[in-house]
């Protein structure tokens, strides 16, 4: 299980996380999910180990992740929200270079590269370079990257971004196997009608904190409303869309 307890992060004194505790256990698809500018990267980073928290704890099966970072970054696979890539490889060349300092062995990992990429439909473009991929091609090979060492916790931040219909399919049926497979599974998105269909419960934030931590359904039932998209707009927007939409068609005719 990934526990979150008091977790803070301060930038120039200003708090862009404030004391977030949750917890995902195994076997789960936990949303995590907010506004932009809510906190929600900056946790997944935090978590990740690419920034320092100035407060709180994360613990990976009850241990601590800072006694021994190496060993907790072995068992995760992290997808990022930017496409962070080496443009100069190839998407063959790519997943080479993850599996060896995944210390995959040799054999295995041709066989699970010529797998993945078969499976995500980009076989044909394994020797073309990163560079001249395009937005969707760049977010399967993050996809492969991320699960080709088979770990324990997976990390999702907007997995969904640039793909098509059809591999977004795939994608949200892959994180509900995943989960079934007793996996632990953070997934932070914008897509509310993919985080309601796939996550056993959410987390939501606003201007650095929790404002919500339940499933779907209880929270649907506490809150009288009918769908997440609602219950976020109420909780993390505190806008009318409504409203907002009307006052921007007046602002284009002025």
């Amino acid at each position: 299980m990934l526990e979150v307890r008091g977790l803070t992060k301060l930038f120039s004194g200003i708090p862009a996380v404030d004391n977030v505790s949750f917890t995902a256990p195994p076997g789960e698809v936990t949303g995590y999910l907010g506004p932009n500018g809510s906190g929600k990267s900056t946790t997944v980073k935090m978590i990740t180990g690419l920034i320092e928290p100035t407060q709180g704890h994360i613990f990976w099966r009850d241990a601590d992740i800072r006694r021994e970072p190496v060993a907790f970054k072995s068992v995760f696979g992290y997808v990022p929200e930017e496409p962070y890539l080496y443009p100069h490889l190839t998407g063959a060349e790519y997943l080479e270079l993850t599996g060896e300092l995944r210390l995959i062995p040799r054999q295995r990992l041709v066989a699970k590269i010529e797998a993945f990429l078969r499976q995500f439909g980009l076989w044909e473009d394994r020797y073309t370079a990163i560079a001249s991929y395009s937005k969707g091609m760049k977010q399967k090979i993050l996809l492969a990257a991320a699960l080709l060492h088979d770990p324990e916790l997976i990390i999702l931040d907007e997995p969904f971004s640039g793909l098509d219909v059809n591999s977004a399919l795939v994608l949200r049926r892959l994180i509900q196997s995943l989960a079934e497979s007793g996996k632990t599974i953070l997934f932070s998105s914008h897509e509310l009608e993919t985080v309601e269909r796939v996550c056993s419960r959410v987390v939501i934030l606003y201007k650095g904190k929790v404002v919500a931590n339940d499933s779907v359904a209880s929270l649907r039932g506490l809150m009288a409303l009918p769908s997440l998209e609602a219950i976020f707009t109420q909780l993390a927007l505190r806008q009318d869309p409504d409203e907002m939409a009307a006052s921007l068609i007046e602002a284009m005719k002025k």
